[in-house]
This record gives structure tokens, C-alpha cells and sequence, in this order.
């Protein structure tokens, strides 16, 4: 933002906002491409799921079938009675789909029979066959039902077990941490804003967001959109003659590099006087969406900037910035032209910048709800356009699977980048606040391991005005961390899966909920220490703010450990751990904080231990830790070795 930009809270800028807000709402839905909605049946070349089993549990029915070879993932289907079977909503908000089983439902009513298929995904919009159907219900616990390791509850009500068995001593492979690629960010001109929001520096705000997600989330690029909009002043016609100017552009990145990160270079929204129609617009900031009046302009202005880049910041340093065409054509919101118009701006866009140096990365389309993956890669395929990576974007569930489409398209080995990603699409949604986005991310980020290059969390900032500024301190904000910078529990999580060890070790989880309720993740370092992430979380939003029937008790053993004592540490996210909402909540809520609360806020801004340090003996090589995990929650368990003498 420039230092003339109208507050937030005068008159016109509240009127601006107001405006992006209601013309977002009206546009948002309109896809140009079937949605994954359409019923089952027209995908080719895909069977139903065989081995479809539903198992009972308490407040959940778990689902698993076998994987499909070539899809990308799966639809569950419903039905009650005599209706119709329907796609299964989770209340995500976006593709009701999922990459892979198992899959809790948690939305049913306890002791309502249902019939529950599944539909393989060729493509996001190319649902297969239905499975055959099995029943299930699940219980309100209230009386006793096996679970998945064959106990029986021990009484009526209990908290069924899950078991976590890890082995120390087994197999191991690199943990993948696709988190550290990439992190989104509000457009990076809000960098040079010397505005405040809630009595906040913006700009100062923001870079010191990104820095912390570079020095304690180990990020390594940053997307954000509106690197051409007229803000920066990059491109402009006097008499009739293009005018290239990126002395702001020369700003923001200087910024970004300073802080540690790269950028990821997406090419967008169109400069006014370039645009066909300046009148087609997104966002409170004006962005403008429709496709340019004039190509070949176009093309002159990538190869200018590309070649700027170069210059500046040295070809090797620029080659390893990813350069994406656009953002999420695929909603009217966003592009103003036809699907045609969107594959030509792709192809005349990365002509472009590889006419400038053959060595720089290109892809797209940067896509909402996981579409035109397929169609791009359909568009290359026979216009020669090169392309190194493809880039979509979803919320309310993991990524699905692309790998399939590349390889359908002979490009096993392309690049796969979810350049954004959360929990809900939508702006001052509660749930980005809550404990509930803390076990959706690590689902989402454990899931994706080891099948994408990135998997970028959307966004690092509350510092955020796509559809107005911030109104207040938990307001519902994309962002990781709160305007002030305090630590969401969302951004927690990242922290301690960062904190993973490095070689990430086999588990087998059993009981009621395990693998779909219940997960986990664990890693040993080359000292011995074991480190053990499980959380507990459903995907069905309407449960975010817990549930009691979908609490579990949980039982960690670590096998295979050397002889003697270890020391046990535990952190933990929950409704009274780590969650600085609650500790907001504590001194009354409101709307901003006093200097005095800020002060009270920061002192309580950590990552708490749930229990005290324990050391704890092996037992034939196996060390237990047992512990209450309410739904949702998070806790991360650190087994470290002790020095006999230490143990003594």
C-alpha cells in the first residue's frame, strides 16, 4: 500500500470494502468447469472403490477402501432411508473430495443406520462409479462397542483407546515437510504500507510475519497476488507509448529477500492502462481481472520485468523463483475472459519469460478448487507452451493427488505446488481462529508428505485487506499469526512438525477412530530421540468447536528404544493450551487489546507443556505415555535418551 491509501476506517475506504465484500459473495461460486458436485459415473477408465468397510465408533463411522490406480481422489456418498445417495459435506466449502482413505464421518446422527459409497476422481470434476454400499452407525457411546483393536469399551461412556505403536528401532526415510517451500501472503506492496491497523504498524507488521515464518518455520518463498497492479506503477502509457517502471516492484522484493525468503513470482492482476476493460475488478484494493487490450504489450511487459529481475538480482538467484501465470481464472471472480483467453494468456506469458532465459521455471494455471489441471496440461500438450510445475489451490480438506494427471499427460516428474491452501475459503470465518485449523493443518500437511513439492499454507498475516482490514483482534483471519503477531494455535502446529525429527519412522495406530479421527506422526534423530506428533481432528466444520463423543484417550508406545531411562516432554494444543483466543477471552475480548492487555497477551504467547518432564525406564525397549486427546487437540511427545548418571 502507498502512504496515501484511505484508513480502513474512513468513510470511502469502509464503502470500498462493503462493495469488494457483497460483489465477492455474489461472483465467488461461478466456476467455468463442472464442480466436483456432478453425479458419479462419467469418469473413464476408472472402477468403483472395491473393499468399501464401514466401522462403527463412538460419534464416527470410519471408512476405508482400496486405492483406484490413476485417481486423484475420492467422493464419499450418503444416504438415508430411501433417498438418493449424495457427496458427503464436511462443511469445507470447497471440494468435497479427499485424496485417500480412511475417512471419519462425523456429521451422521448416532444410531441413524446410513448406506455410505464411494466414487473414485479422475479429474476434480470426473467422478467414477459408485462402489457398492455398506451401512454403519455409529453411538453416542453411551454403550459398549468394539473397537478397532478388538477392546471392548471398559464401561459404558468411556473414552475408547488409541493405540500409537512406534517403531524406534525400524525402517526410516527423510521427513518430508512440504510447509517450508512455500507460505501466502497478503499482496507484498502492503510491505511499504506505514499505515496501522488496531493501532498496529502494517508494513512493519507484516515483514516481521514473514521473517518469523523464514526463522521458526524453516519457509523458504512467499506468494502473494498483485505484483503488476497499478499500485506498484509498473506499467503505463504516455501518448499512446508504454512506459515500464519497477523501481517499487525493486522495493517489495528487496524487502522480501532482506527477510530471508524468495519470492514466488505470480503475474498478476493487469495494469489499467493495459487492460481491455479496467471496470472488472476484484477486491477492496481494485484489483483488475480482465484479460489485456493489446498481447503483444503484454508480452513486452513480462520480458521487460523478467529481464529487470535478472539484472538486478543475478540469473542463478532469479532461477530459483517460480513463475506462475495468474490466479484462479477458473472463478469469474478473478478473470473477466473466456477459458480460451486464459490458456492464451498462459501460453503468451511464459513464452515470455522463457524467451528471456530458457533456465527459469514456469507453470499454472494457479487454480481455485483443483480445476483445469488436466486442461492445461491438454493445452501444452498441443501448443508446445513449456511447463515446469502446475499449481492449484483448495480448502477444508487435503490436496488431492495429482500425481495421476501428470502422468496421464507423460510428465511424471512435473512439478506439483498447492500455492494456497487452509481451512476455509472463506474471509472472518471463526474457524481460522479456533484449535480445530490446528488439527486440519497437521492432517493436511502429513497427508501431502512425499506427493507435492509445496503445500502453501494461505496466509503467514492478519494483516490482510482483500475484502477490508481487520475490524478487531480474533476477527476471523486468514492468517497464522494475529495482527501484533501473536501465535494462532494453527501456527503451533507447523512449529512442532517442524520440530519432528529427521527420519520419519513407521507407526501403527489402532482403536477407535485410528488413521481417521486419530494420527500421528513420528520421527527418530541420529541421537536416539524419538519424537511423536498425534492429533485429533475431523474435517466436518460443524464440529470445530469439539465435540465430547469424539474424544479419545490415547496410549503412545515407543518400541524399540535402547536400554535405560528416557526423559519425556509433552506440548499440547487444546481449548486451554497454546491458544492465545482463550487467553484473549481471559481478559474480557473486546476489540483491540489495551497496551497494558498487549503486554498480558505476549507474556502468554507460547507453546506450553501439558504435564511435567517425566523420566521414564524402558521396559523391554518400550517406553508408554497414556493421555486424554479431545477432539480437537494436538500433542507432541519428545522421548530423549538420559546419561546413566544423569538417570541416577
Amino acid at each position: 500500500m502507498s502512504d496515501e491509501t484511505t484508513s480502513i476506517g474512513d468513510a470511502e475506504s469502509v464503502g470500498d470494502a462493503e462493495r469488494a465484500r457483497a460483489d465477492w459473495q455474489d461472483r465467488i461460486g461461478r466456476r467455468r468447469t463442472g464442480t466436483a458436485d456432478d453425479g458419479p459415473g462419467i469418469a473413464g477408465g476408472l472402477h468403483a472403490p472395491d473393499g468399501l468397510r464401514a466401522t462403527p465408533g463412538r460419534g464416527q463411522v470410519t471408512l476405508d477402501w482400496s486405492p483406484v490406480p490413476g485417481a486423484i481422489g475420492y467422493q464419499v456418498y450418503r444416504s438415508a432411508g430411501d433417498e438418493p445417495p449424495r457427496v458427503l459435506d464436511h462443511h469445507g466449502g470447497d471440494v468435497l473430495a479427499v485424496p485417500h482413505p480412511p475417512y471419519a464421518d462425523t456429521t451422521g446422527e448416532p444410531g441413524q443406520p446410513y448406506a455410505y459409497a464411494v466414487a473414485a476422481l479422475r479429474d476434480v470434476d470426473q467422478p467414477g462409479p459408485l462402489s457398492a454400499a455398506v451401512r454403519a452407525a455409529s453411538h453416542d457411546g453411551s454403550a459398549p462397542s468394539a473397537t478397532g483393536n478388538g477392546r471392548a469399551a471398559a464401561a459404558a461412556g468411556a473414552d475408547p483407546l488409541v493405540r500409537v505403536a512406534v517403531e524406534a528401532d525400524g525402517p526410516t526415510r527423510p521427513v518430508h515437510r512440504p510447509w517450508r517451500p512455500m507460505i501466502g501472503s497478503e499482496h507484498l506492496s502492503h510491505l511499504l504500507s506505514t499505515e496501522t491497523t488496531g493501532g498496529r504498524p502494517i508494513g512493519a507488521e507484516l515483514a516481521e510475519a514473514l521473517r518469523i515464518m523464514s526463522t521458526e518455520l524453516g519457509v523458504s518463498s512467499v506468494r502473494a497476488h498483485a505484483i503488476l497492479c497499478d499500485d506498484l506503477g509498473v506499467y503505463r502509457e504516455v501518448d499512446g507509448v508504454p512506459v515500464h517502471d519497477f523501481g517499487r516492484v525493486d522495493e517489495v522484493y528487496d524487502r522480501v529477500l532482506a527477510l530471508g525468503l524468495r519470492p514466488v513470482v505470480e503475474l498478476s492482476f493487469m495494469p489499467r492502462d493495459l487492460a481491455s476493460d479496467p471496470t472488472k475488478t476484484v477486491f477492496a484494493y481494485g484489483a483488475i481481472i480482465s484479460p489485456p487490450r493489446d498481447w503483444q504489450r503484454w508480452a513486452d511487459l513480462i520480458r521487460a520485468l523478467v529481464t529487470h529481475l535478472i539484472d538486478r538480482y543475478g540469473r542463478e538467484e532469479v532461477r530459483h523463483w517460480p513463475f506462475e501465470v495468474w490466479n484462479e481464472a477458473n472463478l469469474e471472480v478473478f478473470w473477466s475472459g473466456t477459458r480460451a483467453e486464459f490458456m492464451r494468456l498462459y501460453e503468451v506469458t511464459v513464452q515470455a519469460v522463457r524467451e528471456v532465459d530458457p533456465g527459469l521455471t514456469v507453470g499454472g494455471p494457479a487454480s481455485a478448487a483443483a480445476g483445469w489441471v488436466g486442461e492445461l496440461l491438454e493445452h501444452v500438450d498441443v501448443s508446445g507452451a513449456p511447463v515446469d510445475f502446475v499449481s492449484t489451490h483448495t480448502y477444508g480438506a487435503p490436496p488431492l493427488d495429482f500425481r495421476p494427471v501428470c502422468a496421464r499427460h507423460g510428465r511424471p516428474d512435473l512439478g506439483i505446488l498447492w500455492t494456497e491452501w487452509g481451512v476455509t475459503p472463506t474471509h472472518f470465518n471463526p474457524v481460522s481462529d479456533d484449535v480445530f485449523a490446528a488439527a486440519f493443518l497437521l492432517r493436511g500437511m502429513h497427508s501431502a508428505a512425499n506427493r507435492v513439492d509445496a503445500l502453501a499454507y494461505w496466509v503467514a498475516s492478519d494483516h490482510f485487506e482483500e475484502l477490508g482490514r481487520p475490524s478487531r483482534l480474533f476477527h476471523g483471519g486468514f492468517g497464522l499469526l494475529t495482527v501484533g503477531n501473536l501465535r494462532k494455535p494453527r501456527f503451533w502446529a507447523l512449529a512442532l512438525a517442524d520440530r519432528l525429527a529427521e527420519h520419519e519412522l513407521r507407526q501403527t495406530l489402532t482403536g477407535d477412530g485410528a488413521e481417521s479421527l486419530v494420527e500421528a506422526w513420528a520421527a527418530r534423530d541420529d541421537d536416539g530421540a524419538v519424537t511423536v506428533l498425534v492429533w485429533n481432528g475431523t474435517l466436518d466444520q460443524s464440529k470445530a468447536g469439539g465435540d465430547h463423543r469424539l474424544g479419545r484417550e490415547v496410549r503412545v508406545e515407543a518400541r524399540g528404544l535402547a536400554a535405560g531411562s528416557y526423559r519425556v516432554r509433552h506440548w499440547r494444543l487444546d481449548a486451554e493450551h497454546s491458544n492465545i483466543v482463550r487467553a484473549w477471552q481471559d481478559l474480557g475480548g473486546g476489540d483491540w487489546p489495551t497496551e497494558e492487555q498487549w503486554q498480558v497477551l505476549r507474556g502468554r504467547d507460547t507453546l506450553d507443556e501439558y504435564r511435567p518432564e517425566q523420566v521414564v525406564p524402558t521396559a523391554d525397549g518400550t517406553c508408554t505415555v497414556e493421555f486424554p486427546l479431545p477432539m480437537p487437540a494436538v500433542s507432541f511427545l519428545r522421548f530423549e535418551p538420559v546419561a546413566a548418571s544423569a538417570a541416577g
